[in-house]
């Protein structure tokens, strides 16, 4: 019986690097086409096409015995994800991979603008989601180019996968992946595979740590707005994140 893994995200945390490293493995294979993305479990119709349909279509190159991993950072935005991958794939393993939210948060801006969909300087575009969400519009994009702020709340968004999921949900922060080698062991301890050396952890988008280029001020009051979905995250994952108790630098 094949054995799935889900990587839900969060979006810009580091899940292509991570992806890289799953797919490096002996023992995973991730979804092919990596572009795009499955999202199989952000539809019901998809969803209402079967294991066999899925297997067939994202897994044709994997072999006997391999994890079948599918990447794709729309789930955890989606509160039915949860519930459909169940029925589907009974209890698949389920990892997120976080990030400093407020670093985050300046690589989805740099996102947003790179692709067309943001205009606004990234001091305008911060300053102004402390107040307010901005419509989008979801024939261009599956999830919102704009939630640069809300997507960083974290523990509102695991949830739903925890709840559904609770023997079989990892959280991994980015700091531990780039940290070396043991993060990368434990990682792959936590989703069931053996510790292998697959070279170096790739680099990541952007060489210094995004927040760097923000006011303090802004800073201070970004902090003060994930507080306490930080505090919901610790009591979740049982463990401090990395980046709640000062500003954590990102290669």
């Amino acid at each position: 019986m094949s054995r799935h893994l889900l990587v839900i995200g969060g979006q810009r945390c580091g899940t292509t690097t991570l992806h890289g490293l799953l797919d490096a493995h002996p023992e995973i294979a991730m979804a092919r086409p990596v572009r795009p993305e499955p999202k199989v479990f952000c539809s019901d119709g998809a969803t209402e096409r079967g294991v066999d349909w899925y297997r067939a279509t994202y897994f044709a190159h994997a072999t006997e015995g391999q994890l079948l991993g599918d990447k794709s950072t729309s789930y955890i935005e989606d509160p039915r994800a949860p519930e459909r991958a169940g029925r589907m794939l009974g209890t698949p393993t389920i990892l997120a991979l976080l990030r400093d939210p407020i670093d985050r948060a300046v690589s989805n801006w740099r996102f947003s603008t790179d692709n067309g969909f943001e205009s606004r300087p990234l001091e305008v575009a911060l300053r102004e989601n402390l107040t307010r969400s901005v419509a989008w519009d979801p024939s261009a994009t599956s999830v919102s180019p704009f939630a640069y702020l809300e997507r960083g709340r974290y523990a509102d968004y695991l949830t739903p996968w925890l709840d559904r999921f609770p023997r079989t949900s990892q959280v991994s922060f980015l700091d531990d992946l780039v940290a070396g080698t043991d993060g990368i062991a434990r990682l792959y301890a936590a989703i069931g595979v053996a510790p292998v050396d697959t070279g170096a952890v790739p680099r990541l988008n952007g060489s210094t740590s995004p927040a760097a280029q923000l006011p303090a001020e802004l800073i201070g009051q970004l902090r003060d707005y994930y507080a306490r979905s930080d505090a919901d995250l610790a009591r979740l994952v049982g463990r401090t994140p990395p980046w709640a108790t000062s500003i954590r630098s990102t290669p």
